[in-house]
């Protein structure tokens, strides 16, 4: 066990060095490392605890998502019926469910036609055997679909899983360091910005939901005729975006929809200066767009966000380039928002904030000063036990455990972990940890003493029989850590992440840094007793 070879004790110092050495950017300010080459630049950040931050916890708004589900289903039924070419009347949605009424004759191939819209629940749902629709003939040609509510928590899962996307999408165009974005519970979403103090524009971009589309301004009815009771059937009344709200009678079939879009950037109108949206549309989107403007010279029309009328410019001219622009006397940092949400996509539903935090700074400071301290007073008692007990293999393993805690810093920043006050936490339980792996080695040294061995003879059996108990009690630990970071969230990860890389290290430095260092002074002292 002490013999190494000279290529084996140069791969351990180099394997430690490299390590230790990804620790190195930590020591020096963010400006300073973004000079360096960009696989230089790896560091550790701070987490919401240790440098302040927002916290906001979301809530996706399940009646919505209940609305438009129910919604959905009456457009599927509309178009089942007509593609179908089956007559129909009474197409409407009455409270929970969905009614229609076919012709008696009609009646067989419309319950088939609707039948073929309820699909299995997908998921662990799917194996109980229960659908998205239930269609049932209520008899004189009446037929109600009804959404049971296991399909409507399958949407709320949906909703929430594509929501986790948008919101990582937004936060991160924000700029921002290591967001966390979570789900917690069955509808709610946790999200932490590290290093965000003002939240305002946080809420702005995550409080909307982006939902965009071009439809085209209905001319034959005035707006103020409209808010006097007399909107079309197929058209609405919305409100402007901007004061006064001026409001605007807007059809309500959508030419092109806001998920064609796949890019948005804030720019300058070159004629008049004020900042802009441009846009662009797919392959499909700028077919569409295409059609639209040219069936519509002349006309306006209206683009809509969240149900209010951003701009509604009249079509001068054919537009098939898949481009344009949108105006709406934008600041520079509306416009920059605007592109934000637009390039992120539309939310599936809207979210509601239920909670909402604001870690300052200072008190991040006093969270980094407590965490040193505890650092510091268990590794200098630590160091003192063990120089105290062990004397000389004390300070080897002292050595050995300052190169593990510079190792679990250099992991840390190779994989640009987050680091939490939990997270220094396992730090600190690692110095016990690594500690008690060199304490387990030099009772065994002990112990072949006191059975007679000479130096050398007790120094290799304590390293070779004390490895299986090493290993036993890490790897157990290790399993701890697992499990932790499976089934836990945030802190508690963090937690489980330092932890298990600490074991990692700890392994690692027991038995090839500690054995090297205490091999060397062996092979260079050759001594008769053992100092400790």
């Amino acid at each position: 066990m002490l013999y190494f070879t000279r290529w084996r004790a140069l791969a351990v110092i180099l394997t430690a060095l490299v390590v230790c050495l990804c620790a190195v950017p930590n020591f020096f300010s963010e400006a300073t490392v973004k000079t360096w080459p960009n696989w230089a630049q790896r560091r550790l950040v701070l987490g919401l605890d240790l440098q302040g931050g927002s916290h906001l916890l979301l809530e996706v708004d399940a009646k919505s998502v209940k609305k438009d589900k129910l919604e959905q289903v009456r457009d599927d039924v509309r178009r089942a019926l007509r593609e179908a070419k089956l007559g129909y009347t009474g197409l409407g949605i009455k409270g929970d469910n969905v009614e229609v009424r076919v012709k008696e004759a009609d009646l067989p191939t419309a319950l088939s036609k609707l039948r073929e819209l309820s699909q299995p629940i997908g998921g662990i749902l799917g194996s109980s055997g229960q659908r998205t629709v239930d269609v049932t003939d209520l008899g004189g040609g009446l037929i109600r679909l009804a959404v049971p509510q296991a399909a409507i928590l399958d949407r709320v899962r949906q909703a929430v899983d594509q929501s986790i996307q948008i919101i990582e999408k937004r936060v991160n165009e924000l700029g921002t360091v290591e967001p966390l974005i979570q789900r917690q519970g069955m509808d709610r979403v946790l999200v932490q910005v590290p290093g965000l103090q003002d939240p305002t524009r946080l809420k702005e971009i995550l409080g909307k939901t982006a939902k965009m589309d071009f439809r085209m301004v209905d001319t034959s009815i005035s707006p103020e005729q409209a808010q006097q009771g007399r909107v079309p059937p197929d058209s609405e009344l919305l409100k402007g975006s901007e004061p006064p709200h001026v409001p605007y009678v807007i059809k309500k079939q959508v030419l092109v929809s806001g998920a064609d879009l796949t890019d948005a950037q804030p720019s300058f109108d070159q004629r008049t200066g004020q900042p802009v949206v441009s846009f662009r549309f797919n392959g499909t989107g700028a077919r569409k767009f295409a059609q639209a403007t040219t069936e519509n010279v002349k006309q306006p029309f209206a683009i809509v966000l969240d149900n209010e009328v951003i701009s509604a410019p009249v079509i001068q001219e054919p537009i098939t380039g898949g481009s344009g622009q949108i105006s709406g006397n934008f600041t520079v940092q509306q416009a920059n928002d605007l592109a934000i949400l637009l390039r992120a996509g539309a939310l599936p539903a809207p979210l509601t904030i239920i909670e909402e935090r604001t870690v300052g700074p200072g008190l991040g400071q006093d969270s980094i000063a407590a965490g040193e301290l505890a650092s510091y007073v268990g590794s200098v008692l630590v160091i003192v036990f063990m120089t105290l007990t062990y004397r000389l293999f004390g300070l080897f393993a002292n050595i050995a455990v300052a190169i593990n805690v510079a190792m679990i810093f250099g992991v840390l920043s190779l994989l640009n972990a987050t680091l939490t006050l939990p997270g220094i936490a396992g730090i600190v339980l690692t110095v016990g940890i690594a500690v008690d792996s060199n304490v387990l080695v030099y009772e065994r040294i002990r112990e072949e003493l006191r059975h007679g061995r000479n130096a050398i003879s007790a120094i290799d059996a304590g390293f070779a029989r004390a490895l299986a108990t090493i290993l036993d009690a890490n790897i157990t630990t290790f399993i701890a850590a697992a499990v932790l970071f499976y089934i836990g969230s945030g802190p508690v990860r963090g937690f489980a992440v330092t932890l298990g890389i600490g074991i990692i290290t700890t392994v690692f430095t027991a038995f090839t840094v500690t054995r090297l260092i205490v091999a060397t002074w062996v092979r260079w002292k050759r001594p008769q007793t053992v100092p400790i």
